[in-house]
């Protein structure tokens, strides 16, 4: 069975996880955010090493660890009553991240609509992020040279999936707007795609 997607897209600092941990308050959602689970474990996992060992650069983990973990904690969150695939549309945050991962997951994605948090002003991506780095003790995100890394890894490997999964699913939502007002414009495409 594949799960019922949506994607959240857009540039570190666009308001991804913002908008992805309220929409994952709404029942039949469920939220995962890849690096939230990379950050969850521990540096004595290898998984944590390898995580640590990439974002202390500002470099993704390579896919094949980021997919055996991601799958590792759906089937768990599964297993646990947490995600109902059957009933849940799953709203996913930073994976997949490349053209490669959307194939390694060609068969477990069933991605309904992709949700593209457009920001144009770098400054204020670069504000949000270092703002996030020290309320949620990011390291990777509070270094510029880091960050400035970081967005051009996002413009070179990722950006390129909104080819790959073509206009007709893309809905493109302005970031620089209030959380809230972005959270309208979500809201107004998500009913639409999720039916």
């Amino acid at each position: 069975m594949k799960y019922r997607t949506i994607l959240l897209f857009g540039a570190p600092g666009a308001g991804k996880g913002t908008q992805g941990k309220i929409l994952g308050t709404i029942p039949n959602f469920f939220h995962c955010a890849c690096g939230d689970v990379f950050r969850s474990l521990s540096a004595a996992n290898p998984l944590g090493r390898v995580f640590i060992e990439y974002s202390s650069r500002g470099q993704l983990v390579p896919d094949e660890p980021t997919i055996e973990l991601w799958q590792q904690f759906i089937e768990s969150c599964e297993s646990s009553g947490r995600f109902h695939p059957e009933t849940d549309t799953l709203v996913l945050d930073g994976i997949p991240r490349n053209v490669h991962q959307a194939e390694m997951l060609k068969g477990t994605l069933d991605v309904r609509a992709i949700f593209y948090l457009h920001c144009t002003q770098f400054d204020g991506m670069v504000e949000r992020l270092q703002r996030r780095a020290l309320k949620e003790n990011r390291l990777d995100d509070a270094n510029l040279e880091v960050i400035r890394d970081r967005l051009k890894v996002y413009d070179k490997e990722t950006k390129p999936l909104l080819n790959y999964y073509g206009r007709k699913l893309v809905r493109r939502i302005d970031s620089t707007q209030t959380p809230v007002v972005v959270l309208r414009d979500l809201l107004t495409h998500v009913s639409k795609a999720c039916k």
